[in-house]
């Protein structure tokens, strides 16, 4: 079997499992670092495992637009092409889509935009989005749908997901590889009834995995996590579940806590290139005079290669210097971090401590005033 999701252990709506692909195993509740343009930025493959990271997400417009999907197949597949010899999921170009907004123009059969590198005319379609991501090749592809933009008008959020479920339709008629697991997603912004139908629709057309779209793009949590709680209540408890784009370890635990597996974002790596590090602690911003002569590593609890080997005050010289080496070794470190703290998630599931531990990390960091603090830049 190519593809196949195992649940292990549950606490609630929380639980453990193992998704097996082509390419190895990965365990859930997972965090895929972002290689946008086949790559996790500041890191070899061979570091990306060293953090713990089982499976990437790329992202399957960037990778059209250069280096095209003909070099890439030609090269053996995204896996042969960037070394990487585990779990790949490609996103569609939905998010593109919406965050190209002034770029491009929707209609019923598809997607016409203006590439932001050339301005060259690119034309998007179900049929077309499933030949780029079958070319491809990663494990986990993903239907294309439209990100229903935040704020939206009922009226236009209900056409955006009629049509998501069309393309899906279409989609999973286009899609030709066996080996791949093709994921709908589920949009609907933040409308109860449209969500509901949105996951009852496409759940109905049976896709080995689902993801939640149009989230975490502007709207006020209040809206978040009911919505998100709505839609993994009505979607198969057999299957993976991903929501996309979030985000940070209380989104993790609140997103967690709802039955999802499968999270993805910039967050890490861009905090990284900007000298702030994330530990059990809090968040650090390396850059500051107090850590000029610090013996410290970035976190005295991690065993990640820049924690073994670096102090505080070598890392601030290296950004203050403006070094390459800098960027390295905070991503090599922050996604460490993030990898940790999903193999805790997974451990106090198994122990049916989670929502224990969910408590007292969010109450700890509402207390100090740093809840959902880690997130400086948007998602995508």
């Amino acid at each position: 079997m190519a593809f196949q999701f195992i649940i292990e252990a549950s606490e609630g709506n929380a639980r453990v499992g193992k998704v097996r692909t082509p390419h190895g195993v990965f365990e859930t509740p997972a965090f895929m670092p972002v290689g946008t343009n086949a790559t996790v930025k500041a890191l070899t493959p061979e570091e990306v495992r060293e953090t713990g990271s089982q499976i990437l997400l790329c992202n399957a417009y960037h990778l059209f637009l250069r280096p095209g999907q003909e070099v890439v197949k030609k090269l053996g597949g995204l896996h042969a092409f960037m070394h990487w010899d585990a779990p790949i999921l490609t996103d569609s170009g939905g998010f593109q889509v919406y965050s190209l907004a002034p770029l491009r123009r929707i209609d019923p059969d598809g997607v016409t935009f203006r590439s932001h590198i050339d301005g060259t005319e690119v034309r998007f379609t179900p049929e077309s989005v499933m030949q780029l991501e079958n070319d491809l090749g990663a494990d986990i592809i993903m239907c294309f749908d439209e990100c229903t933009p935040y704020p939206v008008t009922r009226e236009y959020a209900a056409e955006s997901v009629a049509m998501t479920t069309r393309w899906a339709e279409r989609c999973r008629r286009a899609h030709q590889r066996g080996d791949q697991a093709l994921f709908a997603i589920v949009q609907g912004g933040v409308y109860s009834d449209l969500r509901e139908q949105s996951a009852r629709d496409l759940t109905a057309l049976d896709f080995p995995g689902y993801a939640i779209g149009g989230l975490m793009i502007g709207e006020d949590k209040k809206f978040t996590w009911p919505v998100c709680e709505l839609v993994t209540g009505i979607l198969p408890w057999d299957k993976p579940r991903y929501l996309m784009g979030v985000g940070t370890p209380e989104d993790f635990l609140d997103g967690i806590a709802r039955g999802v597996d499968m999270f993805d974002c910039v967050v890490p790596t861009r905090l990284a290139r900007n000298s702030h590090l994330l530990t059990w602690n809090g968040r650090i911003s390396v850059k500051q005079a107090q850590y000029r002569e610090d013996e410290r590593p970035p976190d005295e609890n991690c065993a990640c290669y820049c924690c073994r080997n670096y102090t505080r005050a070598y890392l601030r010289h290296l950004f203050l210097a403006g070094e390459i080496l800098a960027s390295r070794l905070a991503t090599m470190h922050n996604i460490t971090f993030y990898q940790e703290f999903m193999r805790r998630c997974r451990q106090e599931i198994r122990q049916g401590t989670f929502h224990a531990f969910r408590e007292t990390w969010l109450g700890e960091r509402k207390g100090n005033g740093s809840s959902r603090g880690m997130l400086l830049f948007p998602c995508g």
